[in-house]
């Protein structure tokens, strides 16, 4: 591990935040008022997992553009007894939905994945079925320690009484205005008078509250087996979208085991298929641990080469064999063994960019949150949520005052190929909430949204930490890459002369504002210490529970 980073550095920046510290508990999310519901559970007595809950719901208010109760995710569990899980609460295929039900865009310049009419992106037949709550509920059931009624004040609390918009939830409106304004009740709230919120306008959820109240009274079974999920319905009943009934009350979560990498000695455990970042960036990992990245030094055109390449290696992979491992045999072993590294490796040239194709047989016939909690009794939660793009589907649903998710435009509308439509499929995401360990012992719990680009970038924090040596805090704000086989994607920290070393060896270079969202964090102290970081990319915010209760014993005179 490298003592200085900078020493060794292509590309320098300077942190934009300050990180938390703690010894009672962490709670970082990527808005202020979500990280203190949480905090506030641990200050009650609570733990990372009620922590973790409450943060979630009041993200479905202050940050409604990412996450909602009519979404998905996944959530990377250790409790305090050493064991590690995943809950699957991802979206599926309604039962209505075969593989033909959408039509291909003919020469579509943006993704395969595009349809006629936008039909899989916006409005009601983008809309899957949603695996949030229920994950959420149960996960509370089973691991946290309060009522679901006391994890929900604060989400009533501030949807009733309404928030103040950030400069970041309006940019997030502005980008969604046009389809936006299409949809009478997400317009009223979000673009009054035809005009995004401007930053310090109060958002008010009068409607949502009232679901929230709901729910908070009778539990996930409001939605799946109750009257919120008639409203739901009928809605898309009356409105020609795909859920019904029967794809409420069937919907279950699952429980995964992680999937294992050994980088250097760590341990890093990320999640299984359906996702594809725990494999892929098993893969990735090793195929860069035969290179010296420490002494390659961050941001330089070679460390930037040897991650562009293995990146395209990556997305090759993905595209043919990932999926669903209830209908799709995924090639789990061999993407993650280290003689395919080794294979994949002998075929990079470290002087010229390449095109990749998939290494494994093609299995054929960005817009989230991300938030992470720690208690002070070793429970860890590090959880990825979302609606997928950004205000989901660009409606809200009237009398539940929600906005639900695209998820549909993660499918590939053409029959026959891995991503395929499939009745009951549940999505395959990028979703990476990582933890790495050392000697057994937890060091580092990290994850961000954004899209194909969560796990390249979840793995450049891991290579940030391990090899470059970076704090916590200049690990979430460094400056990324990212590329799938077209452009190579560089935030604008990097320099250009890097930049024109990589277009002389073959690359695509493309400048960009930001490569994927916020990420936060949290590392482990050998003292029982722990920090907290959110990055510059979104509202993130640490909040710590540090001090304590009075020493015993001690009394206080009045005078």
């Amino acid at each position: 591990m490298s003592s200085n980073w900078r020493e060794h550095a292509g590309t320098s920046f300077k942190c934009e935040k300050q990180p938390a510290s703690s010894g009672r508990g962490m709670v970082v999310s990527n808005h202020p008022l979500a990280s203190a519901a949480g905090a506030e559970m641990l200050a009650a007595g609570g733990n990372a997992i009620d922590a973790a809950i409450a943060t979630l719901f009041t993200l479905t208010v202050v940050e409604p553009m990412m996450v909602g109760i009519i979404g998905g995710g996944m959530a990377h569990i250790r409790l305090a007894d050493g064991s590690h899980r995943f809950i699957d609460g991802q979206s599926t295929v309604p039962q209505a939905v075969r593989p033909d039900t959408y039509t291909s865009k003919p020469g579509s310049a943006h993704d395969v994945f595009d349809t006629l009419g936008n039909e899989n992106l916006n409005g009601p037949k983008a809309v899957a079925v949603p695996g949030s709550l229920k994950a959420w509920c149960e996960t509370l059931r089973r691991f946290g320690t309060m009522s679901l009624a006391d994890v929900m004040q604060p989400a009533i609390k501030h949807a009733a009484r309404g928030y103040a918009a950030t400069p970041y939830l309006h940019e997030c409106i502005t980008d969604g205005a046009e389809e936006m304004l299409k949809d009478k009740p997400i317009a009223a709230i979000y673009l009054p008078n035809g005009t995004p919120l401007k930053p310090g306008e109060r958002v008010v959820q009068a409607e949502y509250a009232e679901t929230l109240k709901y729910i908070a009274e009778h539990g996930d079974n409001a939605l799946y087996e109750g009257p919120l999920g008639d409203i739901l319905v009928d809605y898309m009943k009356n409105n020609g979208g795909f859920i019904a009934r029967e794809d409420l009350t069937s919907y279950k979560t699952v429980e995964r085991a992680p999937i294992r990498a050994d980088y250097r000695g760590w341990e890093i455990l990320g999640p299984p298929p359906p996702a594809a970042s725990g494999v892929h960036i098993t893969q990735m990992l090793n195929i860069l641990e035969s290179y010296d990245i420490a002494r390659l030094g961050f941001g330089t055109t070679e460390t930037i080469h040897y991650l562009a390449e293995v990146l395209k290696i990556a997305f090759a992979d993905r595209a043919a064999a990932s999926g669903d491992p209830a209908y799709i045999n995924v090639p789990v072993q061999r993407l993650t063994s280290k003689a395919y590294a080794e294979e994949r490796r002998g075929a990079i040239d470290p002087d010229r960019a390449q095109a990749w194709g998939a290494g494994v047989a093609q299995l054929e016939s960005a817009h989230t949150t991300h938030m992470t909690a720690a208690d002070a009794m070793g429970n860890v939660v590090a959880t990825t949520q979302t609606i997928n793009n950004l205000f989901g589907a660009k409606i809200l649903i009237p009398g539940l005052g929600t906005v639900p998710n695209n998820y549909m435009n993660l499918f590939d509308p053409r029959p026959g190929h891995a991503l395929s439509l499939a009745a009951g499929k549940r999505v395959t995401t990028s979703m990476s909430p990582m933890m790495a360990l050392r000697g057994g012992k937890l060091v580092y719990a990290l994850g961000l949204p954004g899209g194909k680009r969560i796990f390249p970038s979840a793995m450049q924090a891991l290579l940030n930490l391990i090899d470059h040596g970076m704090s916590l805090q200049e690990a979430v704000e460094a400056p990324r890459v990212w590329t799938e086989g077209n452009a190579l994607e560089v935030e604008q920290a990097v320099p250009e002369a890097v930049r024109a070393a990589l277009a002389a060896k073959g690359h695509k270079v493309q400048v960009v504002a930001t490569v994927a969202g916020g990420m936060n964090a949290i590392q482990f102290h050998a003292d029982g210490t722990m920090s907290g970081a959110a990055c510059w990319r979104a509202d993130g915010t640490p909040v710590g529970i540090a001090g304590g209760q009075a020493r015993a014993g001690v009394r206080f005179a009045l005078r």
